[in-house]
C-alpha cells in the first residue's frame, strides 16, 4: 500500500441533492439546482478541502416523477465554464450522453473548457435511456445502438484531441507563421453512427487530452472503459461488489497492455456524518420527516467521522476505490464530510494536504498521452 498513489476525491454538486425531499430542508435553497451562487459556493468549498475534481451528472429525458434536480437544472458544459472562473485548481467534469448528441461538438466543447480552465477538463461519456432520444432526432434508434454508438463516439473524441501536435502552432509574427500546417491532421472517421471528417480548431491540451471517463457494470462497459478511458465509474451495492467490478477492469487493462495504476476507478457515495452516530442518526430522521417520507435509503457510509473515515479507508485499502465521489442526501453533506472526514484522511495519509500540480491529470497522476496521429 505504500506505494499505491493516495485517494482521490470527487464532488458531485447535483443542487438540491440526489433525492426527493432535499429541497424542503431549511438550509437548502429550494432553486439551488438553477443557483449559480450556491454552485459557486459547493465548488470553492471542495477545492479548499483539495479534492481533485467536481462532477455532474445530466438528463435530457424528465417527466413529472422524476428528483427535483433533474427537473431544474442547468447544462453542464455551461456551469462548468462558469465554475472554471471561479476556482483554480480542483478539475470540472461533466457528463453528456454519446447516445444524444454529436462528437465534434463535444470533442469541441470539452476542449474549449480544457483551454478556459487551463487543463482541467474532464467529460462522463456515458450511454443513457432510449427515451431520451426522441428530443434528439433519434427516436428510431434503440437500446442495442447505444454501445456501438458509444464506441465511435469516445473514438472520435479522442482522435479529433490529437488534431493538432503540440508544437504545430508556432505564432511567430515576424516571419508572419502561424501554423505549421505538417502538423495538423484530420481524422476521415466513417461509422456506422457517425461520420467526422475533422480536423478540430483548437490547439492540443495543456493536459495533453481531457480526462475521458465512461459509467456502468456490464460486460461491454469493461472493454470499452479499458480500451478508450482514463477512468471508470462503477457501482456495488457492498464493497465486495464493487471491488469484482474494479478488478475487473483492472484485468482487461493488464490483458491490453495498461497500466492498472494509470487508470481511475470511482465509484460514487451519499455520505451522512456527524462527530457522533448519534449525531448522523439525526440528521438522517430529519430528512426522513419531508414528504415523501422514507424516500432516502440508508446510506453505506454513515455514522460518525471516525466511523465513515475508517469506512472509506477500506474501501480504497481493499481496491474498491481509486477515487470515491461525495454526493449529498443532507444539504450538509459536502461540508460535513470536508470538515470531519477529510481531515481525518489525511491524518492517516490516505488522502493528500495539497494539490501536487495544476491540472486534472496532475490531481489524478495518470500520465499526459502522448500525441496519436490518427489521420
Amino acid at each position: 500500500m505504500s506505494e499505491r498513489k493516495k485517494l482521490k476525491l470527487a464532488a458531485n454538486i447535483d443542487g438540491t441533492g440526489w433525492n426527493f425531499v432535499g429541497w424542503q430542508h431549511p438550509d437548502m435553497p429550494s432553486d439551488a439546482s438553477e443557483n449559480i451562487d450556491f454552485y459557486i459556493q459547493q465548488a470553492q468549498l471542495a477545492e479548499a478541502a483539495k479534492f481533485d475534481t467536481l462532477f455532474l451528472v445530466d438528463v435530457s429525458h424528465v417527466g413529472a416523477g422524476n428528483i427535483p434536480h433533474y427537473l431544474s437544472m442547468f447544462e453542464g458544459m455551461t456551469i462548468m465554464s462558469a465554475i472554471s472562473m471561479k476556482t483554480k485548481k480542483i478539475g470540472l467534469s461533466a457528463t453528456i450522453a454519446t447516445s444524444y448528441t454529436d462528437p465534434y461538438n463535444v470533442a469541441r466543447q470539452v476542449l474549449s473548457l480544457d483551454k478556459i480552465s487551463k487543463g482541467r477538463a474532464s467529460v462522463n461519456a456515458v450511454t443513457s435511456n432510449p427515451g431520451g432520444m426522441v428530443n434528439f432526432s433519434r427516436g428510431h434508434l434503440t437500446r442495442a445502438d447505444q454501445y456501438p454508438m458509444n464506441k465511435e463516439f469516445m473514438e472520435i473524441l479522442i482522435g479529433l484531441w490529437d488534431t493538432y501536435e503540440d508544437d504545430a502552432f508556432i505564432r511567430n509574427k515576424e516571419r508572419g507563421v502561424y501554423l505549421n500546417p505538417n502538423k495538423m491532421h484530420t481524422l476521415n472517421y466513417r461509422g456506422k453512427y457517425f461520420s467526422v471528417a475533422g480536423p478540430l480548431n483548437l490547439s492540443r491540451s495543456v493536459q495533453g487530452r481531457p480526462v475521458l471517463y465512461t459509467a456502468g457494470s456490464s460486460a461491454t462497459f469493461i472493454d470499452h472503459a479499458s480500451s478508450y478511458t482514463d477512468g471508470a465509474f462503477i457501482h456495488g451495492e457492498t464493497m465486495e461488489d464493487t471491488m469484482q467490478v474494479a478488478n475487473g477492469i483492472r484485468a482487461r487493462l493488464a490483458e491490453k497492455g495498461r497500466r492498472p495504476e494509470d487508470f481511475v476507478v470511482i465509484t460514487s457515495q451519499n455520505p451522512i456524518v456527524g462527530n457522533t452516530d448519534e449525531e448522523a442518526v439525526a440528521k438522517y430522521k430529519q430528512l426522513l420527516e419531508f414528504k415523501p417520507t422514507n424516500s432516502i435509503p440508508v446510506p453505506l457510509f454513515f455514522g460518525s467521522a471516525e466511523r465513515v473515515a475508517a469506512q472509506v479507508a477500506l474501501w480504497y485499502e481493499s481496491g474498491a476505490m481509486d477515487m470515491l465521489m461525495v454526493r449529498q442526501d443532507h444539504p450538509h453533506g459536502l461540508r460535513d464530510f470536508i470538515d470531519l472526514v477529510v481531515p481525518i484522511l489525511q491524518e492517516r495519509g490516505v488522502f493528500k494536504t495539497e494539490y501536487g500540480g495544476d491540472t486534472l491529470r496532475g490531481h489524478l497522476e495518470i500520465p499526459k498521452p502522448a500525441f496519436r496521429k490518427v489521420g
